[in-house]
């Protein structure tokens, strides 16, 4: 009994090591880099609890599919693309697109116009149709997009709708099988089961888009569900924001979409492969508003949308604005926008005074303290905000799918638009300043000894998950 005491003791610690050495394996040699507070979680949980936290490991662990591809001279060059030099040079260091004039942009704050908006740029097409989306429900909205895209089928174009395995869960098998059957193309992005890319499990595509002949795009932080258009009985929709481009940005994100195709069936890029748009597009006007597609997540090697966000905020003079259902940011940007508060720059932050997701409104206290703190304006709208927006001075603006918490900024697939024109920077400057006018001030309460707990232990395992 002695003996197998002391086999079964040193079978446990040849576990744990082969754990750990599955992590370091996976994180040093797969440039998996990661924020130390979730490498000492990673670490303690193997340790303590080997037989659960190494098979989650292996499940949920990866989070770069991606590995640097640098040329040394990248960060010297002058850029040529339009914009702030700040922020058009760090983008063309991390491998991103340039800005490109388009024909036009429409937002839409309005939920009947965006939908509207979105039917217009499936109609639009002649030749091919791309849609991707969280959440795709079997309602009102949900049913009239899926007959959007059967009626471009029965015109001959070629559609393909991407759809992520988690979101969509209540979307039911038959509406997707009955798509299926009378010709679109869908895909069901990272399923729990039968999984093509093992260990990949966590990571989710929370881009929303929809792309027609790489000439139009529909974009933003909607879903196709009611909640985000119109409403459903007897309850308001959300407060959301979208947009449509007709011009060259189409082309980018459609060459964007069709990576995301390819990894849905299990390819990905090899080292170095670059994004081609699908077809010959048009050359860009001479004129036009300015934008520039960001795509952020597991496909870059750079953390794309946050390492912009933390240099907006040693570059902004004037102000910083920020509209985001859940604001759980890693302790970088929080120190970045505290210190852009104490010398000087105003930071407003408006979030939901009750979002739908009461964990990341318990993690998000610890941050709004700290940021009222350092002198920043934190408004709480009475209504459901799921809009995603930063404004910067009154040179850069994004909005796109991305919010401000560490799931959307390290792990998800995301897709943000730059917004360098002065029409575009002065909308979503009365837009954020209409929302936050309906709006009351947070005010700060020192938590109790239990709350302080309950907010740091959701808070570790939210940026786990």
């Amino acid at each position: 009994m002695i003996r197998a005491t002391v086999l079964s003791g040193l079978g446990h610690a040849v576990f744990v090591a082969v754990g750990l050495l599955v992590y370091v394996m996976t994180t040093r040699i797969g440039h998996q880099r990661r924020h130390p507070s979730a490498a000492v979680g990673w670490v303690l949980g193997i340790v303590a609890f080997p037989y659960l936290f190494v098979p989650l490991f292996l499940l949920f662990g990866t989070r770069k599919l991606a590995r640097p591809v640098r040329h040394a001279s990248a960060p010297a060059q002058a850029w040529p693309g339009e914009g702030p030099p700040w922020a058009t040079r760090l983008l063309a260091s991390m491998e991103l697109a340039p800005a490109v004039r388009n024909h036009s942009i429409v937002m839409h704050a309005d939920g009947g116009q965006a939908l509207q908006g979105l039917l217009a740029t499936i109609a639009s097409a002649r030749q091919r149709l791309d849609v991707c989306t969280y959440i795709l429900a079997h309602d009102e909205v949900g049913d009239q997009v899926a007959q959007a895209m059967l009626q471009c089928v029965r015109r001959g174009v070629t559609v393909r709708l991407l759809v992520d395995a988690i979101g969509s869960l209540r979307t039911p098998p038959r509406m997707l099988r009955a798509l299926r059957r009378q010709g679109v193309q869908v895909r069901r992005f990272m399923p729990l089961l039968h999984n093509p890319l093992h260990g990949r499990t966590n990571l989710r595509n929370h881009r929303k888009l929809a792309v027609a002949d790489g000439q139009r795009l529909w974009s933003g932080g909607r879903n196709l569900a009611s909640e985000y258009f119109e409403g459903r009985p007897g309850q308001p929709a959300w407060v959301d924001l979208s947009y449509e481009i007709h011009g060259s940005l189409a082309a980018q994100a459609q060459a964007r979409f069709a990576t995301d195709w390819r990894v849905a069936s299990g390819i990905r890029l090899r080292k170095g492969q670059r994004l081609r748009a699908p077809h010959a597009q048009p050359a860009p006007p001479a004129t036009g508003p300015l934008a520039q597609w960001l795509p952020s997540g597991p496909d870059h090697a750079d953390d794309t949308v946050h390492a912009l966000l933390l240099a907006a905020a040693y570059h902004a003079q004037r102000r910083i604005v920020a509209v985001t259902p859940y604001f759980v940011p890693d302790d970088a940007l929080l120190d970045a926008w505290c210190l852009a508060c104490r010398r000087g720059v105003q930071v407003s932050l408006l979030v939901p005074a009750c979002s739908n997701h009461w964990l990341a409104d318990t993690a998000r206290e610890r941050a709004l303290r700290e940021l009222t703190a350092a002198g920043a304006q934190v408004w709480l709208s009475p209504a459901m905000v799921h809009a995603k927006a930063v404004l910067i001075d009154d040179d850069l603006a994004l909005a796109g799918s991305l919010n401000l918490d560490a799931r959307s900024l390290f792990l998800n697939y995301e897709a943000m638009t730059a917004f360098y024109d002065p029409q575009q920077l002065h909308w979503m400057s009365e837009w954020s300043a209409q929302l936050i006018a309906a709006a009351h001030p947070y005010a700060a309460r020192r938590p109790s000894w239990g709350r302080d707990i309950l907010e740091g232990v959701v808070r570790a395992v939210g940026f786990q998950l």
